[in-house]
C-alpha cells in the first residue's frame, strides 16, 4: 500500500504515482474546508480529523482497490475527488450523533410528513429539486461563527453573481449560508469553488446528470439571494 508519504519518498517514481501526486495539491483546499465546515456545524468534533489523515486514508483506498494506472492525470484526480467524496459523507453520517440538531432520515420524513409532502428519500438531492432550500433549513449550530479567508469569500460571491456585496455584508451572509445549507448541498457548492471543478467533473464525482448539478446550483443561487433580503 503507498502512502502520499510513501510515495513522495520515491527516488523514481512512476508515472502513475506522479500523476497521484500532482492531484493532491487540488484536494487539500476542498478536504481542508469541509472538515472546517462541519467542525463548525457541529457535526464533527474539533480537532479530530485532518486533512493530510483523510486524503492518506484515500490515496491506500486508490492503491489498494487498484486503479487503471494508464489513466489520464484528470481521471485520477476525479476518482480521488470521489473517494474523498465518499470518506467524507460516511464520515459525517458516523460523527452525526456530535450534533443534535442534525436530521437524520428518520427526522426528515417526519418533517416531510409535517410538510404534508410525500416523498422518497434519495441522499436528499430529489428533495432539493422539488422543494425550495428555505423551506428544508436544517438550522444547524447557529451559535458557532463561521468565517471564511476573504479570497473565498470572493470566489463564492463571484460564483453566485454578487460581487456587489458589501464588505461589512459579506462576513454576515457567510457566517449563516453554511448552517441553513444541508450538508450534502454545501458540499456541490465547495467541489466548484475550492476543489475548482465544473459542473461536469461534480457530475462525475457524484455519478448523476450534469443539468441536476447545474439546477441543484442554480436554486443554492436563488435561496442564497432570499437570505440576503
Amino acid at each position: 500500500m503507498s502512502s502520499l508519504k510513501d510515495i513522495s519518498s520515491k527516488s523514481s517514481q512512476t508515472t502513475f504515482d506522479k500523476k497521484v501526486l500532482s492531484a493532491v495539491q487540488h484536494l487539500h483546499p476542498y478536504v481542508k474546508h469541509r472538515i472546517y465546515i462541519a467542525e463548525t456545524t457541529g457535526i464533527l468534533p474539533k480537532n479530530m480529523y485532518s486533512s493530510n489523515g483523510i486524503i492518506d486514508d484515500c490515496i491506500i483506498e486508490l492503491y489498494t482497490k487498484g486503479f487503471n494506472i494508464d489513466a489520464e492525470r484528470m481521471a485520477v484526480k476525479l476518482e480521488l475527488f470521489r473517494l474523498i467524496d465518499d470518506y467524507m459523507n460516511n464520515l459525517f453520517k458516523k460523527e452525526a450523533f456530535h450534533k443534535n440538531t442534525i436530521s437524520t432520515d428518520s427526522i426528515l420524513k417526519d418533517e416531510l410528513d409535517r410538510l404534508g409532502e410525500n416523498y422518497t428519500i434519495d441522499a436528499d438531492l430529489d428533495l432539493i429539486l422539488n422543494t425550495e432550500l428555505s423551506d428544508i433549513s436544517y438550522h444547524q449550530d447557529e451559535g458557532n461563527h463561521l468565517y471564511l479567508y476573504e479570497d473565498k469569500e470572493t470566489s463564492i460571491l463571484r460564483a453566485f453573481e454578487l460581487e456587489d456585496l458589501s464588505a461589512t455584508q459579506a462576513p454576515k451572509v457567510f457566517g449563516r449560508f453554511y448552517h441553513w445549507l444541508p450538508i450534502n448541498i454545501s458540499n456541490i457548492v465547495d467541489l466548484y469553488i475550492f476543489g475548482n471543478l465544473d459542473f461536469e467533473d461534480i457530475a462525475k464525482i457524484k455519478n448523476i446528470e450534469t443539468s441536476r448539478v447545474e439546477l441543484i446550483f442554480e436554486k443554492v443561487k436563488k435561496s442564497f439571494r432570499k437570505h440576503l433580503e
